[in-house]
């Protein structure tokens, strides 16, 4: 049975001791409050649908994702763990106040409404949901967290965007390439040309090791990738011509193994050869506009499909693991299908 006892402090507090479970104790300012959270948790142990709620009820989102980035963020590639970073601190931001047990689904669908009229995309949104999520679940089964359910999973998710379908048109190819090369270091236009022959992303390129390129098997190994499995990525000619430049350029340090390197750090490492502000120097030279680097990875799996190779081959060479992923990147041109089927 209950009992209710008056502190010190002019607070009222309720004692539950039910044999055969722990002792449930919390503290009102007013003794009714404290008789009604009584009778509904001798209800919910007798019925054993009771979950302890102290240390949901004192943890904020705030203090609940510290503890996520360092204990379980901190486990994953180092790019997840930045990109999971960020995301948090716009969460905590603007939710980093309530507590786990006082996170409301609706709180979560106001979030989402604000970020999306912020003019956020809905994938973006998506994936700080997704987020959100994880951490209640990690929250509850792992950290023992008094809640009784994860509030994210009432909450509509925004729909998927639309895949990109940004294909180099006319003479955009030959342009981009002479902007490239034009610059001073040869690195950004090697860069873009593997990116358009094997439609590697632009993290693997940029972090390509000497040791991963075979040129008489015509092949690169990624032993780190985005999705964590590695893969064979096959070479074209002119991918093969590419590398062969990169590896006989006569300026090469060789305190390192990366193909594309900066400049030695404070801590005298050299790192992957940066291309954000050059890429869009470049770009713009071209005169190309609405043309993302990543771009380049999609017109290089729709050059793939439409060289009649199957999806399968497809998913091999660009390291998509599901067929509807690849068919976000694939978008034939419709003057090729029209060619296929023209004597139907």
């Amino acid at each position: 049975m209950a009992t209710i006892v008056k502190t010190k402090s002019d607070s009222w507090k309720a004692i539950i001791r039910i044999t055969g479970n722990p002792i449930a104790t919390k503290t009102f300012r007013i003794k009714r409050d404290a008789t009604d959270w009584a009778r509904t948790t001798e209800d919910e142990i007798v019925r054993g649908i009771y979950v302890p709620r102290n240390n949901s009820e004192k943890t904020t989102i705030t203090k609940a994702f510290d503890r996520y980035i360092k204990e379980i963020s901190s486990l994953k590639k180092p790019s997840t763990h930045k990109f999971e970073k960020n995301r948090a601190k716009f969460i905590q931001k603007q939710l980093g106040r309530y507590t786990l047990a006082s996170l409301s689904a609706e709180h979560i669908a106001n979030y989402r409404d604000q970020r999306l009229a912020s003019g956020l995309s809905t994938d973006t949104v998506r994936l700080e949901l997704a987020l959100l999520s994880h951490l209640y679940t990690i929250a509850i089964k792992e950290w023992g967290m008094g809640i009784p359910a994860n509030p994210v999973l009432n909450v509509r998710k925004p729909k998927t965007s639309k895949g990109r379908d940004r294909r180099l048109e006319g003479d955009e190819e030959q342009r981009l390439f002479s902007a490239c090369e034009s610059y001073s270091n040869p690195m950004l236009a090697w860069i873009v040309k593997l990116a358009l022959y094997t439609g590697m992303r632009h993290g693997e390129i940029v972090s390509l090791t000497r040791s991963n390129v075979n040129l008489e098997k015509r092949t690169l190994f990624l032993s780190d990738t985005k999705n964590g499995t590695p893969r064979t990525v096959p070479l074209s000619h002119k991918a093969v011509l590419v590398l062969k430049e990169v590896l006989n350029h006569p300026i090469r340090p060789i305190d390192t193994d990366l193909l594309f390197y900066g400049e030695p750090g404070r801590d005298g490492i050299r790192r992957p050869y940066i291309t954000s502000k050059v890429w869009n120097t470049a770009r713009k030279k071209a005169g190309i506009e609405g043309l993302r680097f990543h771009d380049l990875r999609h017109e290089a799996t729709s050059r793939f499909v439409e060289a009649g190779l199957s999806d399968l081959e497809v998913s091999s060479i660009t390291g998509h693991k599901s067929m509807q992923m690849l068919k976000r990147y694939t978008h034939l041109r419709t003057e090729n299908l029209s060619d296929k089927i023209a004597d139907l």
